[in-house]
């Protein structure tokens, strides 16, 4: 039974309502409490019917197993929730994703109660997001001289610099190039290379606002502590939901044209053959770059001509390099051709012989493709290598992803069903497969409709005109 007592202050009227729900193991009473202010100028009678009201709909939450009183942050139940995910296994890179995420949110709806964030709140917070200059001010850099001639002339290595650095070769690679790189990154260059960081780099100021797809980001994370927050019933139902996130529209999947795809083997004659068997595996199994660098020979089968995709290598900056499940987490076997089987052929002799080379200084991980010393690679060095590769034979921009939709697009232009398809990339679901490749799948069907047209409603007709 609730309880009712005023409180009259100087300057305003407020009822405190108490819930007596019994006693704990102790046998301490459990009270509930509720604070509610009177505005100004109601009567007495219609302050109490509303008192009334507001403490009999307090003690129905209550009888439901709510916590309508509970005084928990967004950013500390926010913080449990990520440790929470973190012991049920969820993955690395998307803990990472949340606690980076969480950042921005405490200073705004961080600071809120739970109970008192409503969908008006998120939707306030998702527009400040599309405000310019609120991207975070990890500044970017590109480099004022020829980095790579500063190294012939310190007699130093790439390969040196990173390590030395404690960065990756991809980043020492990108800022030989040009090409913008992290302030921090820039900086521990310069101190291994001993030179002043303002005659080595210049720093780039952004104030652009964050992108739809990003917002989502923040959205979807949102969901997910409210999520949980509703399942264990502290509050009454998931406010983002119920919010309204900006649209984001959907990239076009970028893909190669056949006569495309014959000129980047054309042009990989003349690379080197662990660079050639990549992009082939790449190229005739549609898998990510993670999938094919995590890639062992107690996986292939050359025989069979078959590889099984089983694990990804990924790459965070606490970890490094490290093996985790296949992206969807399902096993999945692909047929490879007999180009390919050849190409790992040789690429399985000259790992040997590199194996011989080195003697004890080899990591023998059973990983397909490695570094000089047996030890994995980051998988972003493919993105790296292909980017070098595409500029040094004049072809336009390739990155691992657009074989991924080369190999969808040549299957469904041949009639493969959605089903198959999605196996083949592995998709966690169709539906996957069937939305992002939705423009493609309606066109063959567009083609499927007049196929039937023709041999059901148009033969007679044919027959006739001749």
């Amino acid at each position: 039974m609730a309880t009712i007592q005023r409180i009259e202050g100087k300057n305003s009227v407020s009822d405190k309502i108490t819930v007596h729900c019994g006693y704990d193991h102790e046998y301490r009473k459990i009270q509930h409490y509720k604070t509610w202010r009177v505005p100004d100028g109601w009567s007495v009678k219609r302050a109490d019917r509303e008192a009334q009201k507001i403490a009999l709909e307090f003690e129905q939450r209550l009888s439901q197993g709510y916590l309508p009183d509970n005084r928990q942050t967004f950013r500390e139940y926010a913080e449990y929730v990520i440790n929470l995910k973190e012991q049920a296994g969820l993955k690395h890179n998307t803990i990472r994703l949340y606690r980076f995420l969480s950042g921005r949110i405490t200073p705004t709806v961080g600071s809120m109660k739970l109970v008192d964030i409503r969908p008006q709140h998120l939707n306030t917070f998702y527009q400040s997001l599309q405000q310019k200059g609120v991207r975070y001010t990890s500044h970017k850099v590109h480099t004022k001289i020829d980095l790579g001639a500063l190294l012939q002339a310190k007699q130093m290595s790439r390969t040196a610099l990173a390590e030395t650095a404690g960065i990756s070769h991809t980043t020492v690679t990108a800022a030989c190039r040009g090409d913008r790189i992290l302030q921090e990154k820039a900086e521990q260059i310069s101190e291994v290379l001993n030179e002043n960081f303002a005659n080595l780099f210049e720093v780039e100021q952004s104030d652009s606002n964050l992108s739809a797809k990003t917002i989502k980001e923040y959205h979807r994370f949102i969901r997910v502590v409210l999520g949980q927050a509703e399942r264990e019933m502290l509050v009454p139902y998931n406010a983002a939901a119920k919010a309204t996130p900006p649209k984001s529209k959907s990239p076009e999947p970028n893909f190669f044209q056949p006569h495309e795809i014959a000129e980047i083997l054309e042009a990989l004659e003349s690379e080197p053959l662990k660079w050639r068997t990549i992009t082939h595996l790449l190229l005739v199994t549609g898998c990510r770059r993670g999938e094919i660098m995590g890639l062992k020979w107690s996986k292939i089968d050359l025989g069979e001509q078959r590889v099984t995709i089983a694990s990804n290598l990924l790459y965070s900056k606490e970890r490094g390099v490290y093996e985790g499940p296949a992206k969807t987490e399902n096993v999945r076997f692909l047929q490879i051709p007999e180009e390919t089987v050849a190409l790992l052929e040789q690429s399985r002799a000259e790992q040997e012989a590199m194996k011989l080379a080195n003697g004890d200084r080899w990591n023998d991980l059973d990983f397909v493709f490695t570094q000089d010393d047996g030890r994995p690679m980051n998988p972003s060095r493919i993105t790296a290598w292909l980017t070098g590769f595409s500029k040094r034979h004049g072809l336009r921009h390739i990155n691992p992803h657009a074989f991924r939709h080369s190999v969808a697009s040549i299957l469904i232009a041949n009639g493969t069903d959605v089903v198959t398809v999605s196996k083949q990339l592995g998709h966690t679901k169709p539906g996957t497969t069937d939305n992002f490749y939705a423009h493609l799948i309606e066109e063959e069907k567009s083609k499927a409709s007049e196929c039937i047209a023709d041999v059901m409603l148009r033969q007679g007709k044919k027959e006739t005109a001749r």
